[in-house]
């Protein structure tokens, strides 16, 4: 019987921990996507506790403790830090199975070198000792423990990037960059909200927003703005994909009736998006940023818990709206004007695995390898089934040697451990095919490969 946890975790034959252990383990972190707070890395900031660093915006955590029947004032509410500590250990046997499981574990013992399960009888004990280690172990300290060599945060085209531009000019030696995250600019849904953005965008740009137009000049700034800054990617968080056609006329008569107050139609909605999204994907083939779509996500939807605590409380699933002749007509009109960027495209539904998989091999360019890429495991399916299913599906319909690998779509600092969970998964998938006969015992070759994997494509293919 294996140990539980052990340095072997996960790795189930000869050729998989020759490949984690030689190989995989060393390299370093570059993190392309997480919401991590850049105030919070520029002020380097030291938690008063583990709850404070470990559970406060984790709503994976939420959502399973809702589902043991923890009260939501011991969850998000007013429950001091030890109490809310305490019901999560409490939950915690009854993740197993669940990835929070081995997460759990992992980030207790990187970076604090606690070993023991945590559960109801040993939280007193772990919480201690926790925010004991917790007093040498500031956000820098812990960005560099894990080797983080670069990280791009989340941000908003109206934010003014003060904190990354702090951090750009202290001695921290991890790179921390912005990426340009301008779904706000296109949701139209909710006029009042949207105009209450518009005006915040506008005083951001110190642009005059009334038309159409002037929303474009105001995104193109803050673009511009934004590449000043050292960003080099744009995100997009995307219930699905929209190629509506478009005019400005159209468009100019949608923004009027927004501004006004005015509620626009199913269709005048999509296509509104359609075009935006479509106007800054050309600014980023122009500046060659390389862009992110996260489709397929169903926020949002629980009422009561919305009210209460705001959007991402944990009440998001996945979503099943059609997506492959949107995606394709949308990628296909940017490929027409030679104008497509670097583009990774994210799941959400593992229905459409092979979908996407395929997706990606119509537009690639032969010029840049691995351009197109079929993103990580996403949410809901960044645990081990997720990332096996993603990657065995790539490798059947694309180039599993091409891709850039995992990122930790995360809010906590204490979440770096999902790219050594990533590698070990990854190592002990290609260890099984040696072992089995599929692949050849090509050491090398296999070792440069998941050192790619793990780090080279996305250094190559960010170029931050």
């Amino acid at each position: 019987m294996k140990k539980f946890l052990d340095e072997d975790f996960l790795l189930e034959t000869s050729t998989a921990l020759e490949l984690y252990h030689d190989f995989a383990s060393k390299m370093p972190i570059l993190d392309y996507h997480n919401h991590l707070p850049p105030a919070e890395i520029a002020e380097n900031k030291q938690f008063n506790n583990i709850t404070e660093i470990w559970l406060k915006g984790d709503h994976y955590k939420w959502r399973a403790m809702r589902s043991n029947g923890v009260d939501e004032n011991d969850i998000t509410g007013s429950a001091d830090d030890y109490t809310k500590f305490k019901v999560w250990a409490a939950t915690v046997p009854y993740t197993m199975r669940n990835p929070l499981y081995h997460w759990t574990h992992l980030e207790l013992k990187k970076p604090f070198g606690i070993t023991t399960l945590l559960d109801g009888s040993s939280a007193e004990e772990i919480y201690h000792e926790a925010n004991e280690r917790l007093k040498s172990l500031p956000v820098h300290s812990i960005l560099e423990y894990f080797s983080v060599k670069a990280l791009c945060t989340t941000d908003d085209p109206a934010d003014d990037l003060h904190y990354h531009a702090q951090i750009k000019q202290s001695d921290f030696q991890i790179k921390v960059l912005p990426a340009f995250r301008p779904d706000k600019s296109m949701a139209v849904e909710n006029p009042e909200t949207y105009n209450s953005y518009i005006d915040r965008l506008a005083a951001s740009a110190n642009i005059t927003i009334s038309t159409y137009q002037q929303l474009l000049d105001a995104l193109k700034q803050r673009h511009d703005f934004f590449h000043e800054a050292g960003c080099r990617v744009s995100d997009h968080g995307l219930e699905t994909m929209y190629a509506e056609d478009f005019t400005l006329a159209q468009l100019e008569e949608s923004f009027k009736t927004i501004r006004n107050g005015n509620q626009l139609s199913p269709a005048a909605i999509r296509q509104f998006k359609s075009a935006t999204l479509h106007f800054i994907c050309l600014w980023n083939a122009d500046r060659q940023w390389a862009q992110q779509f996260h489709i397929g996500a169903l926020r949002n939807n629980n009422t009561r818990l919305l009210n209460r605590l705001g959007a991402d409380a944990g009440i998001d699933s996945m979503g099943d709206w059609p997506v492959a002749q949107a995606m394709a007509a949308f990628f296909d009109r940017l490929d027409k004007e030679e104008r497509l960027a670097k583009t990774i495209i994210y799941n959400n539904n593992p229905a459409d695995n092979a979908l996407y998989a395929t997706m990606i091999g119509n537009f690639q360019d032969g010029k840049t390898p691995g351009k197109i890429q079929f993103g990580s495991g996403w949410w809901f399916l960044d645990q081990k089934d997720g990332m096996e299913e993603q990657m065995n599906v790539l490798s059947n319909m694309g180039l599993l040697s091409r891709f850039i690998g995992m990122t930790t779509d995360s809010r906590s600092f204490l979440s770096w451990p999902r790219h050594e969970y990533f590698r070990r998964i990854l190592c002990n998938l290609i260890g099984n095919d040696v072992e089995n006969g599929l692949l050849p015992n090509d050491i090398k070759w296999l070792g440069k490969m998941v050192q790619d994997i793990s780090y080279n494509n996305a250094k190559q293919y960010f170029n931050l």
